[in-house]
């Protein structure tokens, strides 16, 4: 090989590993440069993004990782003592187990990224698990399901918590409640509702408080947001974090457009820690825009 010819030959290799995109006929173009930090410890994770119904994505799980989210959601139906993921029951697919679309995948993860789901980032996934069928069977198939991944998820055990690289929190069928309480060990927390606040239930139990937006509020996110309702909504979070819960609104606006970014505006500022979205990539964009680096 011609001298010359070498050296174009490495000159793109080095580019492609770096990153750069490499061009028919040998041309190059840049890649951008990627901070010290992100070499470190990777790119930030948006642990305030959700990915609602994430199942329903073409990539199950590896698309919102990939856009950095740091919450997804996956709907459950016991079938046969499989754990089936699905939205309604005519779609149900015996391949599509919630062990090959979440449990083994961050599993593998987690081992390559040396105990994390973000590498470098040690805070938790959440895996919001929406019980679609009788609650508390279908729970108790899920924790003999979770035993098997005792290293991966967040424990509670006999009053204290062991954070995990991933925590997993059951929402859907309330029926799942009783079982869970009755357990001095488990490996998974309970979703609660606003008539949960305030209650006495711990954090170490209801770590999260999720409801309908629409049932508690009428802004849609046109025209300037109530007075009465933004006192509301900021007293809702200020009370639950007060007791180390975290909230989460489902039934936002989900349609690209101002009113959407003025809600989600108004949901940041309030102090909201989980906007749900199925546009992965809209709702990155905007905590990218709206929200400190850190």
């Amino acid at each position: 090989m011609a001298l010359t010819t070498r050296r174009r030959a490495l000159g793109t290799l080095g580019a492609a590993l770096a990153g750069a995109v490499v061009l028919p006929a040998g041309q190059v173009l840049p890649a951008a440069r990627a901070s010290a930090s992100e070499w470190k410890h990777g790119p930030r994770p948006l642990w305030r993004a959700h990915a609602h119904n994430d199942y329903e994505h073409p990539r199950p799980l590896f698309d919102a990782l990939d856009h950095r989210f740091g919450s997804v959601e996956a709907d459950i139906f016991l079938v046969g003592g499989q754990l089936l993921v699905a939205h309604d029951a005519a779609d149900l697919d015996p391949t599509r187990t919630l062990e090959s679309l979440y449990l083994d995948p961050l599993a593998a993860r987690v081992k390559a990224n040396h105990g994390s789901v973000y590498r470098g980032h040690r805070k938790s996934l959440q895996l919001l698990i929406d019980i679609k069928t009788e609650g508390s069977s279908a729970y108790l198939e899920l924790d003999s399901h979770l035993r098997r991944y005792r290293h991966l998820f967040t424990t509670y055990a006999h009053g204290r918590v062991y954070p995990g690289p991933v925590t997993a929190v059951i929402s859907g069928d309330r029926a799942a409640r009783a079982p869970m309480e009755a357990q001095s060990v488990r490996r998974a927390f309970y979703d609660g509702r606003l008539a949960d606040l305030g209650t006495s239930a711990p954090a170490s139990f209801v770590p999260l408080i999720s409801d309908n937006w629409t049932l508690n509020f009428t802004w849609l996110g046109v025209g300037s947001f109530p007075d009465a309702e933004r006192r509301k909504l900021r007293g809702i979070v200020q009370a639950a974090h007060a007791r180390g819960q975290r909230v989460r609104f489902w039934a936002t606006p989900d349609v690209a457009g101002s009113a959407r970014d003025a809600l989600w505006a108004e949901l940041l500022a309030a102090g909201v820690d989980h906007l749900n979205t199925d546009d992965l990539a809209g709702l990155e964009a905007f905590l990218d825009a709206h929200e400190p680096t850190h």
